[in-house]
């Protein structure tokens, strides 16, 4: 019967006539534009807007063929709903055009001439005037209507516990966009796709996709020592529903979203999932001296966070600050994720500068946010991961703090600052640098946060990759047009005696252990590990620690570095599969060992006995658990010396037949410092030498241990 009444409410005549098409009242609660039978219904909300029109366009046409006002009948509330007949989704473009009150001191902006982008837009497209492709028009944007009509066939989300997931940050053009990735379509969606058997091969089952909502990419287009910069990046949204239209290969573009949907569908055939960055805390739009394209001609008072002078809190670092906590901007923010979770199937999300989600309409902070809390109990969102990049631009710093409700997970930074200094040889962390990697419990309690609460990562987009990281030990950002006054000045890196690219063979051997220290410490943490794109093969940006605007070989990724690299690759990969083998590195055992050995257990030169001094730079970490299903104890000892001197140590005893297997020995010959299977292991007794900067891992098993490798 409901399905009937639904089709019939379709079926519905026109009440009137307007510039050739039928038009009647739409559907108010399905927001943006929505194909019906015979149209489409065009919903918008205001709180402040008097009068409101919408404008018909011929596919990149420049001025529009049909103007409808939405009769003052057709507005209830604060909603504007209207279905319009007669409308061909892949023939027309649209935009609206909003009045009311223009007072900028209280926030107010509203200008019936201005244009305006529909924020529920599912698709965007950038108009271009005809024949004059080099002058831009005053206002590029405009949407198209999407149907959803993708086939998931029997798809299913594989829904991958956090602890066991090992997430690979990508973007998705500088993934595939350099000539050596040899894909069929470059820098896009399909590009990316074509990569999945390399992101099994490599191990990793979840990708996470710098921003790949609508952006602006010229919002300050530059031109430099003859290179064109631009919002490369993407942390400058215009829209929170519609992908970013240049990362397709040239689909239709109203079924625009189907080829992301076919990489996901994909991606989840092979068992990875899809996490999105997303950016919630700013738009494109930029302060008082930005251009309107959509918020500010709608609401501006609503959506961002004014100063009492109508001028823009600037939490973000980007000009203005989102209004996160407002009623109408919380249900922008909560439809925005529930579209993408059940139209794109995404597993997660990042949320970027996400501490700005905590603030009032004043810019405090609240303990209790309501979007937070809203979208951790969202019943739709409830089986998805989210989480916090847990600091913000305005100085709010909340890692550990993060309201959580048990449900979100945070970029630990605390992890990546103390680890990098404790890599690369600074005092005074050996007991800080074992917290980190058994899991940050001085940060997280685990009666508070759960168990999941640590996104451990030394590398991200945001700074130097891990070779530059021990190649350079200041930026190089003077490419970026900035003379070098962006990016973070204090990396914690370390050049390993040279600045940049040398031919010194002991420099170089240095900095590919130190690459390699850093994997096998991130990979045998606690917590979820997350790898930068590209590390696992030694790229590099040249020394430039924020290469948010370049779109050229400098982010691409160089995909002959593999075949350069390839011992580093299978370093990675076998580190991969170490973590996978030994469920311990990646949780506590549900049960303790029988033979009473503590789960979590300290180590130095001797046994349980850490050297906390301040110049100690060794430590040693040892899990213990017990294998209900093997009916035996597991041990897993990870040592750390970042000394420059070697360290002779005594292994912890062991139970009556059970030996130290060497799984990991980072100073090894190559070929030998990872060994996945058991069989092939050395077996270590007593004591051992670990040299000098050198990571080691070790397991326990019993002598006669037959289980599958």
């Amino acid at each position: 019967m409901l399905r009937n009444t639904l089709r019939n409410r379709n079926r519905l005549k026109p009440l009137s006539f307007h510039s050739g098409h039928g038009i009647r009242p739409g559907y108010y609660e399905e927001y943006g534009a929505t194909p019906v039978n015979g149209g489409v219904s065009f919903t918008i909300e205001s709180q402040n807007a008097t009068y409101c029109e919408l404008l018909l366009f011929k596919r990149q046409a420049e001025q529009p063929y049909a103007i409808i006002p939405f009769p003052s009948n057709y507005k209830i509330g604060n909603v504007y709903s209207m279905i319009v007949y007669g409308l061909e989704i892949d023939q027309f473009e649209y935009v609206y055009r909003l009045d009311g009150p223009y007072d900028p001191d209280n926030g107010l902006l509203f200008n019936p001439e201005q244009p305006i982008l529909d924020p529920y837009a599912k698709n965007i497209v950038t108009f271009s005037l005809p024949g004059r492709p080099d002058e831009k028009p005053e206002f590029p944007y405009r949407a198209r209507v999407v149907a959803s009509d993708f086939d998931w066939w029997d798809e299913v989300n594989p829904q991958i516990p956090m602890s066991d997931l090992i997430i690979y940050e990508l973007h998705v053009r500088g993934f595939t966009r350099h000539h050596s990735s040899g894909v069929t379509a470059p820098g896009t969606f399909l590009g990316l796709k074509e990569r999945i058997p390399y992101l099994k091969r490599l191990g990793v089952n979840a990708v996470e996709l710098q921003p790949i909502f609508a952006f602006d990419e010229n919002l300050d287009k530059r031109e430099y020592n003859n290179n064109i910069l631009i919002d490369y990046w993407g942390y400058n949204p215009i829209s929170f529903f519609a992908p970013h239209s240049k990362y397709m290969s040239g689909f239709e573009l109203t079924r625009e979203g189907n080829e992301l949907k076919s990489l996901i569908r994909e991606l989840h055939h092979n068992g990875i999932e899809v996490f999105l960055d997303v950016v919630y805390n700013h738009t494109a739009e930029g302060d008082e001296n930005g251009r309107i394209i959509n918020f500010k001609g709608i609401d501006n008072n609503v959506y961002y966070l004014l100063a009492p002078d109508g001028t823009y809190y600037n939490f973000s670092g980007c000009g203005n600050t989102f209004n996160c906590n407002h009623p109408v901007v919380l249900q922008m923010i909560r439809r925005s994720l529930r579209y993408w979770t059940t139209e794109f199937r995404i597993d997660g999300y990042r949320f970027d500068l996400a501490s700005i989600l905590t603030r009032d309409e004043k810019g405090h902070p609240m303990k209790r946010p309501p979007l937070l809390e809203s979208l951790a109990r969202d019943p739709i969102l409830a089986n998805v991961k989210l989480i916090a990049e847990a600091w913000d631009a305005g100085g709010m710093y909340q890692v550990g703090t993060f309201p959580a409700w048990k449900r979100w997970s945070e970029w630990n930074g605390k992890y990546r600052n103390d680890v990098r200094c404790f890599l690369k040889g600074d005092a005074g962390l050996a007991e800080t640098a074992a917290k980190r990697i058994m899991g940050s419990p001085d940060i997280y309690d685990e009666q508070v946060r759960g168990t999941d609460a640590s996104v451990n990562f030394i590398t991200c987009h945001d700074g130097f990759t891990l070779r530059d990281l021990y190649s350079y030990s200041t930026k190089h950002n003077l490419g970026n047009g900035w003379n070098n006054t962006d990016g973070e000045n204090n990396n914690n890196s370390w050049n390993c005696g040279h600045e940049g690219d040398t031919d010194d063979p002991e420099v170089l051997a240095l900095r590919s252990r130190m690459v390699r220290n850093a994997y096998a410490t991130l990979l045998c943490s606690r917590g979820t590990p997350l790898i930068l794109a590209g590390d696992e093969f030694g790229n590099t940006q040249f020394g430039n620690n924020n290469a948010y605007c370049q779109d050229n070989e400098i982010s691409w990724l160089n995909w002959d570095q593999l075949e350069e690299n390839q011992d580093l690759f299978n370093f990675v990969r076998g580190m991969i599969c170490i973590r996978k083998k030994y469920s311990l590195l990646r949780r506590a055992s549900k049960l303790p060992p029988v033979c009473g050995y503590p789960q979590v257990s300290f180590h130095g030169h001797a046994p349980f006995v850490l050297d906390r001094s301040f110049e100690s730079r060794f430590m040693g970490l040892m899990y213990s658990g017990h294998n209900e299903a093997m009916k035996q104890d597991e041990f897993v000892l990870l040592y750390l010396n970042m000394h420059w001197e070697g360290a002779d140590v005594i292994l912890p005893e062991l139970p009556p037949g059970y030996q130290w297997h060497l799984h990991v020995n980072t100073s090894a010959e190559q070929g030998e410092q990872v060994v996945i299977n058991r069989k092939q292991t050395g077996i270590v007794k007593g004591h051992m030498y670990i040299p000098a900067r050198t990571v080691v891992l070790l397991a326990g098993r019993l002598l006669t241990d037959g289980s599958a490798e």
